[in-house]
């Protein structure tokens, strides 16, 4: 650290203050410090700088399962945003509940913990070991927790909306799980919008986010005009079905999933759906936590009130929608 001061011509402490991302920093010196920084090839001791403040700069991430894209997009996401702040990321499952999940954490000594979307539906206050600092994404505001999530609810509504707009008398719904927030929140969306419209909604078609039973709803839809999927995974099973069933998309039934994953655009034929913006979901989150965690006071407050806002979805069209 003193080779980076003297080689930057500042002193030991601004060195510091730009290694700990200090606000308090000249942005020409926090250049010059970077660029001998890089020059010496100097990087911050972890285990010292832990020791320093008495934080492990370590954040946990407890999810259900990978196997879904939101998930796995919202990991990535996630990841790239704790190592923009300095923070390593730690990934836990929550198979055995989140309770379990939260101890395998403590032993790791993580600063705080960010519970993913499914795992949300098994946290309660009574779990929350005492001092974590957690962040829940996809749960109700009223759970307790700072929580942060999109906004499921207007995304169908918009969906819902669309498809109707198009002159389909009645929009059917294939949901994600029972016990899903965002899919109760999606489900939600869709049934309020057929009930302003003076439309009783149809019986909902469940699923568990898969494509396996997007192609095994095919069967309950395939009478349907226009279908609403809760995913585009399980929209694309969809797809495979009524295409087997000699339904035409959009020609017969109109599709519309949620997510908007990178995919999307390659289905047969493009999907319409709703875009989720992982980017900005994983960075509020990660905002948040960071914030619980160094306890920034008016700053730490703005935070946290932000991440209690609604990340905004929209409607991305596509070719698998059309007039009916």
């Amino acid at each position: 650290m003193a080779m980076v001061a003297a080689r930057a011509g500042v002193s030991g402490q601004t060195v510091s203050r730009v290694v700990n991302d200090s606000p308090r920093v000249d942005p020409d010196t926090r250049a010059r410090v970077e660029k001998a920084m890089a020059e010496l090839g100097y990087r911050p001791h972890r285990a010292a700088r832990a020791l320093r403040t008495g934080r492990s700069q370590t954040i946990g991430l407890v999810v259900t399962t990978l196997a879904t894209v939101g998930n796995s997009r919202m990991l990535q996401a996630t990841s790239e945003a704790a190592a923009e702040r300095g923070y390593a990321l730690t990934v836990v499952t929550a198979a055995d509940g989140v309770g379990s999940a939260f101890e395998r954490l403590a032993e790791q000594e993580v600063d705080g913990a960010i519970v993913l979307n499914e795992a949300s539906a098994q946290v309660s206050a009574d779990e929350r070991p005492a001092g974590l600092r957690l962040v829940v994404v996809d749960a109700p505001t009223e759970a307790g927790f700072v929580t942060v999530h999109s906004d499921h609810h207007g995304g169908a509504a918009a969906a819902t909306a669309r498809l109707l707009a198009l002159g389909h008398e009645t929009v059917h719904h294939l949901a994600g799980p029972a016990d899903s927030y965002a899919a109760a929140e999606r489900e939600r969306g869709w049934r309020e919008t057929l009930t302003s419209a003076g439309i009783s909604a149809p019986a909902v078609v469940r699923g568990d986010w898969s494509a396996d039973t997007g192609f095994s709803a095919g069967a309950a839809l395939a009478g349907a005009s226009a279908v609403f999927c809760a995913n585009d995974q399980m929209a694309l099973g969809l797809l495979r079905a009524l295409a087997e069933a000699g339904r035409r998309v959009p020609e017969d039934v109109s599709v519309i999933g949620f997510d908007d994953v990178p995919d999307a655009a390659n289905y047969r034929p493009p999907l319409t759906t709703i875009r989720q913006d992982f980017t900005a979901l994983a960075q509020r989150t990660v905002g948040a936590l960071v914030a619980e965690i160094e306890g920034e006071g008016a700053e730490r407050e703005d935070a946290v009130g932000e991440a209690a806002s609604v990340i905004p979805t929209r409607l991305v069209e596509r070719a698998s929608t059309a007039p009916r």
